[in-house]
């Protein structure tokens, strides 16, 4: 494997419109994702498992949170350009925000100038996913490309909702399609399609050359400007992540596993493959682990009542004959007694009152669900109060039905542990 001096640029400025109302008050990447962890912890997991550390978290829209996570759970060596720095729009040139993922990088280009990386990787934020980039740098190398995307293989009737991506027998790319009625099927996999998963790899000078010419041509995106336009003229090939290889995987898991929580339904159902004995994506995996927050805390206390399938956050109280089925909670979460949850996201600092029952809802950060109350159950009348989506998901945004003082556990460690 070739020593590269690679920087990585993270688009972590997604609005996540999609996902109200839980980006209400944050944006995508930071919403939060199983126990512990938020969205953009995935794909900074993955880059500096590859030993990739030089990145730039570049942010835009409701970014307070983002920047505070990121603060508080990856700070890096200084050493030896190890950091992770987030980046808001400098507007260097012109008073705008970033207008697409090639201003955004356009925007920063003396960055790249300074570092004089090898190669730059421009990388999502808002996925769910395992990737050992060092291969596909290999593969970047192996085909002397200029630049090369990396591509999901999905059923063709699902690659309609794709950028798709048409290549050869070896990967080069011939053609991007958005969101073709016939997607063109993989040359040797006629049942899929090659879906972009909007993670680049540039060789350093053609990626400059790329962005004074964008600049130049008002391009403002690498999908829909800047890469078809470097099809005249450059090597472009398609990386197939179905090839990636990933240590200690598990054979319940699903090798390929990788999720775009776009929408509430997605972001639910994408919990449900982190629950169970065995997993379809098993969180735990010492040989590649997704770092998140060093919580102070105290674990989780289960001082009665029946929990089955279910994840528990650091500082949980679930009291007596309590029911969890299914569910997820996240920090600090406080279930009275009585209370029954399934099927459920628990976000950090809610406290379920007594006898409370919820089925089938997420519930956002800073909530206190009254003694008695009932959600999930009547969708008529979940409607009047809460977001419910298409997939009837009842949402409770955060602090929609908050707590003070009176709740004795939740708001004096929410003061003390809280990112």
């Amino acid at each position: 494997m070739q020593t590269e001096r690679i920087i990585a640029f993270v688009m972590a400025g997604g609005q996540g419109s999609r996902l109200q109302p839980l980006t209400t008050a944050r944006s995508k990447p930071s919403v939060p994702f199983g126990s512990r962890y938020r969205m953009v912890d995935f794909v900074l997991s993955n880059l500096v498992n590859s030993q990739i550390q030089t990145i730039y978290l570049l942010v835009q829209y409701k970014s307070q949170s983002l920047i505070e996570h990121v603060r508080k759970a990856w700070s890096l060596s200084p050493m030896l350009q190890h950091f992770i720095t987030v980046v808001p729009p400098q507007m260097l040139s012109g008073e705008h925000w970033f207008q697409g993922t090639a201003d955004a990088v356009n925007q920063n280009i003396n960055l790249i100038e300074e570092h004089r990386p090898d190669l730059v990787a421009v990388f999502g934020a808002d996925h769910v996913y395992r990737m050992d980039v060092r291969q596909m740098v290999d593969f970047h190398r192996q085909n002397q490309a200029d630049i090369t995307v990396a591509a999901l293989p999905v059923p063709l009737a699902e690659a309609t909702s794709f950028g798709v991506i048409a290549a050869d027998p070896q990967g080069r790319v011939l053609a991007f399609e958005e969101k073709p009625a016939h997607p063109t099927p993989m040359p040797e996999r006629p049942t899929h399609a090659f879906a972009s998963m909007g993670n680049y790899l540039f060789d350093t000078q053609v990626l400059l050359e790329a962005l004074h010419e964008a600049q130049k041509n008002g391009e403002t995106d690498f999908g829909g400007h800047v890469l078809p336009r470097l099809l005249r003229t450059h090597r472009l090939f398609a990386y197939d992540f179905a090839t990636n290889e990933i240590p200690n995987i598990q054979p319940y898991e699903d090798r390929v596993y990788w999720r775009d929580v776009g929408t509430i339904d997605a972001y639910f159902d994408a919990h449900k493959d982190v629950l169970g004995a065995e997993p379809v994506f098993d969180v735990f995996n010492p040989l590649w682990p997704i770092y998140s927050s060093g919580y102070q805390g105290p674990v989780a206390r289960v001082l009665g009542g029946e929990v089955r399938n279910s994840l528990l956050g650091a500082g949980t109280l679930i009291h007596e004959g309590c029911k969890i089925t299914n569910s997820i909670l996240r920090r600090e979460a406080v279930i009275e007694e009585g209370a029954v949850v399934e099927d459920c996201v628990i976000m950090d600092f809610v406290r379920i009152g007594r006898g409370a029952r919820l089925r089938r809802a997420i519930v956002d950060r800073h909530n206190h669900i009254e003694a008695g109350d009932s959600i999930g159950f009547d969708e008529a009348v979940d409607r009047e109060r809460f977001h419910v989506s298409p997939g009837g998901v009842t949402v409770v945004s955060e602090g929609q039905i908050s707590y003070f003082a009176r709740d004795h556990l939740s708001m004096a460690k929410g003061r003390r542990y809280s990112e």
